[in-house]
């Protein structure tokens, strides 16, 4: 009888650089996110975060060692993987010149849904998250905050296990972000495990339960927040990145 497997990202020692840029690498690096977790990635810029998001979702490959999504080996079952997660990437991923049902229709065919499955969906998705009154106009007409929704309802559109969001709410309002995380915490709450990153930590400290802070392409700490709130007494998830990455630009 097999044993179901309990990470929905398992990485082992995984070893990876640019061939044009090997100072930008990662050596030996490993890291398990447990089944259901909402878990945070977080370091200043160039430190791997995108890069290591990346490996996590195939679109590169480790030079060593292995990455595999609740089970599967990433690099060696594209087909299987693709199904299992989705990707709410930073920057925006639509058609422009489409309205959000020929967005969802496209993507939600891609990902292997029948009509009726891409219809309900459709109609779930748009009424959730507060686009059906556009649900025929083109994207290119919508404020930043209705796009981020758009690539959202995209990412999710196929029911993914596990979802990868890379700054899912950046240049958004505030009623926005709100309705976003909110949304993001029922898909948890309904088996979704959430692998997020962003530079706004204070939404962060409130959506995840682990994290894992890197800088220079390595893990210089993970765990529950709390704990690592408590260990290094610290008030905040901000305090504490501050204390353990330093007060230098990083842009």
């Amino acid at each position: 009888m097999a044993i179901a497997e309990t990470y929905a990202v398992n990485i082992n020692d995984i070893e990876f650089g640019y061939p044009d840029n090997p100072e930008v690498s990662f050596t030996q690096l490993n890291l398990k996110i447990a089944k259901g977790e909402r878990f945070g990635l977080f370091g200043p810029n160039g430190a791997g975060k995108t890069t290591l998001m990346n490996l996590m979702t195939g679109l590169l490959k480790v030079n060593k060692g292995s990455i595999s999504l609740l089970g599967h080996d990433v690099n060696k079952h594209n087909n299987t993987v693709s199904k299992l997660f989705g990707f709410v990437p930073q920057d925006f991923s639509f058609y422009q010149e489409l309205s959000p049902v020929e967005n969802l229709e496209f993507f939600g065919a891609w990902s292997g849904l029948n009509k009726q499955q891409i219809n309900q969906r459709i109609d779930e998705l748009l009424d959730i998250l507060g686009l059906d009154d556009v649900r025929n106009k083109q994207v290119q007409k919508f404020s930043g905050g209705m796009k981020r929704r758009v690539n959202l309802a995209i990412g999710v559109i196929h029911n993914p296990p596990v979802l990868f969001l890379d700054e899912p709410t950046v240049g958004v309002d505030v009623q926005t972000r709100h309705a976003i995380i909110n949304y993001l915490k029922i898909l948890n709450e309904s088996g979704t495990t959430l692998i997020y990153t962003s530079h706004q930590l204070s939404e962060a400290e409130g959506l995840c339960e682990q994290v894992a802070l890197l800088d220079d392409r390595k893990i210089i700490t993970q765990g529950n927040i709390h704990s690592l709130l408590k260990e290094h007494q610290h008030n905040t998830l901000e305090e504490l990145f501050i204390d353990l990455t330093g007060k230098e630009y990083r842009d």
